[in-house]
């Protein structure tokens, strides 16, 4: 027996008729009354009583009418749960970030939109450093990772391109700097550069200015170059959306005049992802405007 028995004895016990259950199964009734048949053969025992124009349950048929509903039931629910998870609305998927992509806020629009259309996925966000994040995405560790960009990744990964920003100075609110009308790329010459994890800000700020930039140490994230920065150690060149949202005792941002220095969000992902629920929200990520 397999589940369209089952199928087809629960059409009978409720219609209590094989021409009504054949017309909503959609079979003809001779049909119906061999599966019928098949399945008393199977069991060694009759399931209904039939009368000239309606049958009835026997002991056995009712026994077999609360198991056989619950079957149905189960199985209808193992075939949606499947169906679903293959069109990536249910599942579970491992997200990374790099800070910029809180504090611009497109990490939150994104995974609020994702949220609202598919609230059976669970996401799992942790914070990562930039330079260990697209690793993690090729091996597995995660599913998905918000970096900063330009960029080089490991083969198999592709990006996403999001939000574009450019660049402003951090500075120490004693820094001689402060006395000029306007800063710009050749102002910075002799400073020393705390290098967030992205440096092509400061390397193109540099290129601008026609110097090579005196490096000073490589904190890690966004807030721990700005503390150095609020300690006097040197100045720092970091994404604009950094503004507003870390702010230190004695650090200043300011504008660099004439500096094209942008950078830009992106989202990481494995080349050929088999994921439905990952799948989809790279979908959804693509389609929807930043």
């Amino acid at each position: 027996m397999d589940i369209r028995h089952f199928r087809y004895f629960l059409a009978v016990a409720r219609q209590r008729n094989f021409t009504r259950a054949a017309e909503q199964l959609g079979i003809a009734p001779p049909t119906l009354s061999r599966q019928i048949q098949d399945m008393e053969t199977s069991l060694g025992t009759r399931l209904f009583i039939r009368q000239q124009r309606e049958v009835s349950l026997t002991e056995a048929g009712a026994a077999l009418l609360v198991e056989a509903e619950a079957t149905v039931r189960q199985f209808e629910f193992a075939q949606r749960s499947a169906q679903r998870a293959g069109r990536g609305e249910t599942g579970h998927i491992e997200l990374g970030y790099v800070a910029s992509a809180v504090y611009s806020g497109l990490l939150q629009r994104q995974m609020h939109g994702f949220s609202q259309a598919f609230p059976d996925v669970s996401v799992n966000v942790r914070e990562c450093a930039m330079a260990t994040l697209p690793g993690a995405v090729a091996d597995g560790r995660y599913d998905i990772g918000y970096v900063r960009s330009p960029m080089t990744l490991p083969d198999g990964v592709e990006a996403v391109r999001l939000h574009s920003e450019g660049f402003v100075l951090a500075l120490p609110q004693d820094s001689w700097l402060l006395g000029l009308k306007a800063i710009g790329c050749e102002h910075l010459q002799n400073e020393t550069f705390i290098l967030p994890e992205q440096i092509s800000g400061t390397l193109h700020v540099a290129a601008q200015g026609g110097y090579a930039p005196r490096l000073g140490p490589q904190p890690g994230g966004l807030v721990a170059v700005v503390a150095l920065v609020s300690l006097g150690q040197g100045v720092a060149v970091v994404p604009a959306s950094v503004v507003g949202h870390v702010s230190l005792p004695g650090v200043v941002y300011r504008s660099i005049q004439g500096s094209d220095a942008a950078s830009w969000l992106s989202l990481i992902h494995r080349r050929f992802e088999q994921a439905p629920a990952v799948a989809r929200y790279i979908q959804q990520v693509k389609q929807t405007p930043t």
